[in-house]
């Protein structure tokens, strides 16, 4: 999806990563098909999640943690990235436009369609490893959300490795669904849905998938109105999606599929009882939920018996 070469991007909040913290206690980073942490490694603090229902994250002491101090240059990295051409021919300053849209989106959604106002996440748009408040963040890793600082950590050479190991196409749109994605778990940590990966993590129909798949379901929301999403000066950020553009986001929604990614690693056995994404038909059919759909109750992953 191209962004309108005269949209405004707004860097503030964005960092390039820094050397310095380490892991909070009770942070840590799990999920990973395959032994590979990817797309939409979830976060979970290991404080008391066992309780049930929709809780208030606040309530399960998920406050954020402090800031991580940007590193000197962080600015600098990044003044390269002043309007939606800039998005359209480079790719942090396309991962930056799309934290844009994606934060003015849910910024009017969540009110609406859950009563509750959207509180931004910051975003480490790193280069091979820095330091979250949930441990080491690294290009092996993949691109996550971090609950103790929430914020979203991505090296934007993890598109490459979508692409070339894993069979995602190179179109904005496949890029994008990534962001959007990390920006679902920011959204379901608000909601008080994050915890439930940590207390059922494996498995076709367990509370990991679930949380995946609706957080691939909440970034197709998010591409069904993002053509209309204002930027300050009040125009859009994106030019109107095409099937191409949805078929660069089914691809990537499949490229990181469990079954994909056992199938490509290791003895290439699938082993759904290991799941902690979801299957590609899966990933891709909730996305296509929430671009189809357009609402909170329609992702709700655990009102539904069966995700798979």
């Amino acid at each position: 999806m191209s962004f309108n070469e005269g949209s405004q991007l707004d860097t503030s909040g964005v960092d390039s990563g820094s050397g310095g913290g380490g892991m909070s206690p009770g942070g840590m980073i799990i999920g990973g098909g395959g032994g590979l942490g990817l797309l939409g490694l979830v976060v979970v603090l290991l404080l008391n999640m066992c309780g049930g229902g929709n809780i208030d994250p606040g309530s399960m002491g998920m406050q954020p943690g402090p800031q991580q101090t940007q590193r000197s240059g962080s600015e600098d990295a990044f003044a390269k990235c002043k309007t939606g051409a800039d998005a359209n021919n480079d790719v942090q300053c396309r991962v930056i436009g799309t934290k844009n849209s994606v934060e003015a989106y849910w910024k009017k959604t969540l009110p609406e369609q859950a009563g509750r106002n959207y509180t931004t996440a910051n975003m480490s748009l790193y280069t091979g490893r820095t330091q979250s408040a949930c441990g080491t963040a690294s290009n092996q890793v993949g691109p996550f959300y971090c609950p103790s600082d929430r914020k979203v950590y991505i090296d934007a050479s993890f598109f490459n490795t979508l692409t070339r190991d894993f069979g995602a196409d190179s179109g904005a749109l496949a890029q994008e669904y990534v962001v959007a994605h990390e920006y679902g778990h920011h959204i379901q940590n608000q909601l008080g849905l994050l915890q439930r990966a940590q207390q059922d993590p494996q498995g076709p129909q367990s509370g990991g998938v679930r949380v995946e798949l609706m957080a691939d379901c909440l970034a197709g929301m998010w591409a069904k109105d993002a053509s209309t999403v204002p930027d300050k000066s009040g125009q859009p950020f994106l030019e109107p999606l095409t099937q191409q553009d949805i078929n660069s986001a089914l691809s990537a929604a499949k490229s990181v599929g469990d079954d994909n990614i056992q199938s490509k690693m290791g003895s290439g056995q699938v082993n759904p009882e290991s799941w902690t994404h979801g299957s590609s038909e899966a990933r891709q059919r909730w996305f296509i939920t929430g671009y189809t759909k357009g609402s909170l109750q329609a992702c709700n992953t655990f009102a539904v018996d069966r995700v798979e």
